[in-house]
């Protein structure tokens, strides 16, 4: 139990540049306080203690505003940074190291029964207020940018922008410089303007044909 809050700290001052002590993290951290909390809740709801562990997660929604569904599997290193407003559904299961920003959602989409929740692999990044919503699958390294709903499922090293959520890459290569980057909402691709650029270039390139011909006949002409 000690090893696990002693990495759950070490996540914090990792992800996280603002924390400055262990003290402040212990005290002031709803995502510190809502892992824990899960973690109990979850210990009892696998020995289908179902009533306690529903009223621990109902507590450790009260005081964070995050909640975890207490039948939720979660890996190690994962860190809620602000946590307001995070909601994660009964059937999700989480990697390691995975990051999550206030307001997202990992939840259903209707009544079906079962596995209705996502799957969310290692090294996930979830921007502020996105919705990744079904029975789907979210890769390794993948990035969520803020805002987006995904309903689809995501491969390895992508990006996903967008309502609905579309898979962004860069001439087919990953588009994380490095695997351990940290989500930074500026730099994350528009595929609406990335269209846009394409449609422009493609007319200034009809135009510059235009021209030429339009020349060519002129010194047709001229002769």
């Amino acid at each position: 139990m000690f090893r696990a809050i002693k990495e759950q700290i070490e996540t914090v001052f990792r992800e996280d540049p603002a924390a400055r002590s262990v003290l402040e993290i212990v005290l002031c951290y709803p995502g510190f306080h809502a892992i824990l909390w899960h973690r109990l809740a979850h210990w009892f709801y696998r020995r289908r203690m179902l009533l306690i562990a529903r009223i621990i997660s109902q507590i450790n929604r009260a005081i964070t505003g995050i909640e975890i569904h207490p039948g939720a599997k979660i890996g190690r290193r994962f860190f809620i940074d602000h946590g307001m407003g995070v909601v994660i559904g009964e059937t999700t299961e989480i990697g390691d190291d995975v990051l999550l920003y206030q307001g997202v959602t990992i939840g259903g989409t209707g009544k079906e029964k079962g596995k209705r929740h996502p799957t969310i692999g290692n090294h996930v990044v979830v921007g502020s207020g996105a919705k990744v919503l079904g029975n789907i699958t979210i890769g390794d390294y993948v990035k969520i940018g803020a805002g987006s709903v995904v309903i689809k499922s995501v491969p390895d090293h992508s990006t996903v922008v967008g309502v609905p959520g579309r898979i962004v890459r860069q001439r087919g290569e990953r588009f994380l410089e490095s695997e351990q980057e940290v989500l930074e909402h500026g730099k994350l691709p528009d595929p609406v303007m990335q269209a846009f650029e394409e449609v422009n270039k493609r007319i200034a390139g009809l135009e510059a044909e235009v021209r030429a011909l339009r020349e060519t006949k002129t010194a047709e002409r001229a002769q």
